[in-house]
């Protein structure tokens, strides 16, 4: 069967690998539907690792995906061959003192698609068939395309930064960062029934993808050069802040933006090493700075949000390309200007 493998920074090659090993009695065997490329996927491509991950041995890439059942194991009863579903990647050991603690989240020994985090590497979905457990999956209805179903892990990642940032009614909201997290934050934050959502981003071609999404207001920082700037005047001015590029300067702006007492949620992977931050106006103003990682429960959340329509994922979804041109799709997903979320589908 055929795979995208990156065996180094630019080194990216399609594959045929042995099918799949025997299932065990809680597994499944998914036939790939669809799966979008994301911004860790990138970072393995351009840089050979993802924060503090690097690429010892080569690694199929995916995380986010949906398909259909092709098979079942022995144990399975909540599924059928033929049954679609989107697929969360992550399989938390469930024996940890996190996920003992309600925060398989942040599982200690979590297994999670196309992460070198563990070696040996944990082989990622952008593969014809891949394995996952009964409980990774999520059934979808026909009316949602494989390609919309996918996006549920990285709005389940949106979802559960949102939850980290409080109660949102009635809230002014700033978001920065115009990717696919940023304007999916920006949509879950509109859900959660922030009134004003801001969304900041270099780009014009990826903030107008954040007012289809539900922002109430965009800002081009590269075009805000004069001292009387919208962006200059963002100071002590909302309730939340979600930080969604990994820029220093970005979570600097997000700071200075903040009321006092309101939340600023880090949601970005900020570069490795020390970061500075003006920790005074932190301690000035009683900000709660807060980090969030992946998710939980809000992956079936995310689900049923695509599937009842409460979230539209459609202007994100900008190409689909054939497994087989993967080195393709990802020269176009590294184009912000060109694309927001490129798809991997199988070849015909």
């Amino acid at each position: 069967m055929r795979a995208c493998v990156i065996h180094r920074a630019k080194d990216l090659r399609i594959e045929d690998l042995p099918d799949p090993a025997k299932l065990q009695p809680d597994e499944v065997l998914v036939g790939l539907g669809a799966g979008g490329i994301c911004g860790s996927d990138l970072h393995y491509y351009h840089d050979g690792g993802a924060g503090d991950f690097r690429l010892r041995e080569p690694l199929v890439l995916g995380h986010e995906v949906a398909g259909e059942i092709m098979a079942t194991g022995s144990g399975v009863t909540a599924l059928e061959a033929g049954q679609r579903v989107a697929v969360n990647p992550t399989r938390p050991c469930f024996s940890c003192r996190e996920c003992r603690a309600g925060r398989a989240h942040l599982c200690q020994n979590v297994r999670f698609y196309g992460s070198a985090a563990r070696f040996p590497h944990v082989q990622g979905a952008f593969v014809e068939r891949f394995v996952a457990s009964e409980r990774q999956c999520h059934p979808i209805p026909d009316h949602l395309s494989y390609p919309a179903a996918a996006c549920a892990e990285p709005l389940a990642v949106a979802l559960h930064a949102v939850t980290r940032g409080g109660p949102l009614l009635g809230s002014r909201v700033l978001v920065t960062g115009s990717g696919p997290i940023g304007v999916l934050v920006a949509a879950a934050c509109r859900l959660a029934g922030a009134t004003e959502v801001v969304v900041t981003d270099l780009f014009g071609e990826a903030l107008a993808v954040a007012l289809a999404m539900g922002a109430t207001e965009t800002i081009n920082v590269s075009e805000a050069g004069s001292g009387d700037s919208r962006l200059s005047q963002l100071a002590d001015e909302f309730h939340a802040v979600f930080e969604a590029s990994g820029s220093p300067a970005a979570l600097q702006l997000g700071i200075q933006a903040a009321r006092p007492q309101a939340k600023v949620v880090q949601v970005g992977m900020l570069p490795p090493g020390n970061v500075a931050a003006p920790l005074n106006r932190v301690l000035a103003k009683e900000l709660a700075v807060v980090g969030t990682f992946r998710f939980y429960e809000e992956f079936g959340w995310a689900v049923t949000a695509l599937a009842g329509g409460r979230i539209d994922v459609t202007p994100l979804l900008s190409a689909q390309f054939p497994l087989g041109r993967a080195p393709e799709a990802f020269a176009l997903a590294s184009d912000r200007r060109r694309a927001m979320k490129v798809s991997l589908v199988p070849d015909p």
